[in-house]
């Protein structure tokens, strides 16, 4: 028989100070939501999906809208007269994940798209929406996006693993 004994006590609390911290990536996780906040503001700059497909055009009707209720010329797909899709992007964070997303009934509408009538009518018989929206994916990780935040996540634990 063989054995070996040995007085890990120090490299024990060290295991499970490290286990402690990583138990809470908070921190990580504030700043992974900052950086995917910018880079969903930047695809409405862009106009452009997670995967860099550019979005669908506004329809020549959206723009005649615009334009007889006064609200000028307004082209850039997703931007409308008050920009609150590109504007009110908001971030929730826990010790368990990140969420990014929008509060407004029509979000998922442009994220996913949908037909002429898909919600029924309004009380003048008229359809809901009024035409075919297409999808204009908004929300997403980009594989910059996912290179980006494998690189935070792997500073954060270095980090956590060296600190004294």
């Amino acid at each position: 028989m063989f054995g070996v004994q040995f007085n890990a006590g120090r490299s024990r609390q060290a295991i499970r100070e490290a286990i402690a911290q990583l138990d809470d990536m908070t921190p990580v996780f504030d700043d992974i939501a900052e950086y995917m906040l910018d880079a969903t503001r930047q695809r409405f700059i862009k106009g452009v999906a997670p995967d860099g497909t550019p979005w669908a055009p506004k329809k020549q009707s959206t723009l005649d809208r615009y334009k007889r209720l006064g609200y000028g010329s307004l082209t850039r797909p997703l931007i409308g007269p008050g920009k609150a899709l590109s504007t009110q992007i908001q971030r929730l964070v826990s010790k368990d994940g990140v969420v990014i997303g929008s509060s407004l009934i029509y979000s998922e509408v442009q994220q996913s798209g949908a037909v002429k009538g898909a919600f029924g009518a309004d009380r003048r018989g008229r359809p809901i929406p009024w035409g075919s929206i297409p999808a204009r994916t908004w929300l997403g990780i980009s594989r910059d996006d996912e290179t980006a935040i494998v690189r935070m996540t792997e500073a954060y634990v270095a980090s956590t693993l060296d600190a004294p």
